[in-house]
């Protein structure tokens, strides 16, 4: 359905080039699968989706505790990664609010040890100094 948005299937048919990251977030009943539009492509300029499913939304700039890693992606390697990022976070007195962003920056036919992964917070989330 994304995919479909940035290869035309929009009201005006126009096609965008693919765009990195390709971010993921946990939802009820599944994921939340995220493209980012090209520079210069605004939200009063995006074409409207076809389809219902696609949404557009503008995000304010913020800052964001990030753990890069290379590899291909999996459960066990983002959990590991994940973990890194919390205790990263708890050694600076931060805790984190909302659900992790998985965000994959290469093609699939990247070999793996050139593959660029992160795991970050959702940009909706907040960083808070715990009480």
């Amino acid at each position: 359905m994304l995919a479909g948005y940035i290869f035309g299937k929009n009201k005006g048919e126009r096609k965008f080039a693919m765009t990195a990251p390709v971010t993921q977030i946990a939802a009820p009943g599944g994921f939340l699968v995220q493209f980012v539009l090209p520079k210069g492509v605004t939200l009063a300029s995006a074409p409207e989706p076809l389809n219902a499913r696609v949404q557009l939304r503008e995000l304010l700039p913020s800052q964001v505790a990030v753990i890069r890693y290379s590899g291909f992606w999996s459960d066990s390697n983002h959990d590991q990664h994940l973990a890194k990022l919390q205790a990263a976070l708890r050694a600076a007195n931060l805790a984190r609010q909302g659900e992790a962003v998985y965000s994959r920056y290469n093609p699939p036919f990247t070999p793996w040890f050139k593959r660029r992964n992160e795991v970050r917070p959702d940009m909706g989330c907040a960083w808070h100094q715990p009480t």
